[in-house]
């Protein structure tokens, strides 16, 4: 089953939530549903430089909330909220509604959202780039933003072939049957010359063990994994620590700042050691000379 589902789909009301959150009664459901439908297509339409990762759509008695997941907010908001209020009015024409809600919510880490890396792949792929080339780049980047594991699946007139066929390619793990796994899809096509080319995108952000808040608004922020800094930004830090304290320890501030610098600026725990022991033994010179 999990080979054969959506992965989101599949995992709604367990660690995910739906991107439509309304009720609707048997006489007006298929209206609504279309009317969503719509606004997705117009939004994807409008903006289609904007980042779009997901629209929520919500409804309350007579007003319409539409949340926006963007990369770009910049883009959607415009000089001023000109551009907000334009595209609210003209969703009010769209709907027919008269209070319409748009909220905008910024996506920290583009690189770990399977849509926007989708879309971004297609724009190169349209660009005449090399899809091994792009779709590479961006499986490392992925793996370095702190993904457990990304595969991306390409189907079509492969680099202007005569016949056309599919590749895949994969990087660490995605377990799609196990449910508590967070994996990300998405489905997107370049449009070439040749023809369209298929882009399948299945990253993997790691278990959710416990209780997760199923709406979607709230959990693309309170999802902290993957935030804290890389392992060069890391050691930088820490580098710089341990060279101010073997200078202090060593040979006086002099040799401290320099270990400190030296340290600092090497990105790693070892250059912050080899600092720290530099910067002391010259700090003790110069205190020995004086």
């Amino acid at each position: 089953m999990g080979q054969k589902c959506n992965p989101i789909g599949n995992r709604l009301g367990i660690i995910r939530g739906w991107d439509s959150m309304w009720y609707g009664e048997k006489k007006d459901f298929g209206q609504k549903l279309v009317e969503d439908h719509k606004i997705r297509n117009y939004l994807n339409a409008r903006i289609n430089k904007g980042g779009i990762s997901r629209i929520v759509i919500e409804r309350t008695l007579g007003k319409l909330i539409v949340t926006i997941h963007t990369s770009k907010p910049g883009i959607i908001i415009g000089k001023g909220g000109t551009e907000v209020d334009r595209i609210k009015e003209e969703l009010k024409k769209l709907t027919k509604k008269d209070d319409v809600q748009i909220n905008i919510m910024e996506i920290r880490r583009p690189e770990l959202d399977a849509m926007i890396v989708g879309e971004t792949i297609a724009r190169q792929i349209e660009g005449r780039v090399s899809y091994k080339r792009a779709i590479k780049m961006a499986i490392s980047t992925a793996m370095r933003m702190g993904a457990e594991g990304i595969k991306i699946k390409a189907g079509g007139r492969l680099n202007g072939s005569e016949i056309a066929r599919s590749e895949e390619f994969k990087q660490g793990r995605t377990p799609l049957h196990t449910f508590r796994m967070d994996i990300d899809y998405a489905s997107v096509y370049a449009m070439t010359v040749y023809g369209k080319i298929g882009l399948k995108i299945w990253i993997c952000k790691g278990e959710v063990l416990g209780k997760r808040e199923l709406n979607p608004n709230f959990s693309a922020n309170s999802d902290n994994r993957g935030n804290r800094p890389t392992g060069g930004f890391q050691g930088e830090s820490r580098g710089g620590e341990r060279g101010e304290r073997g200078g202090d320890r060593r040979g006086g501030d002099r040799g401290g700042d320099r270990g400190g610098d030296r340290g600092g600026n090497r990105s790693g725990g070892t250059g912050g050691n080899r600092g720290g022991a530099g910067g002391g033994r010259t700090g003790g010179a110069a205190g020995g000379r004086r």
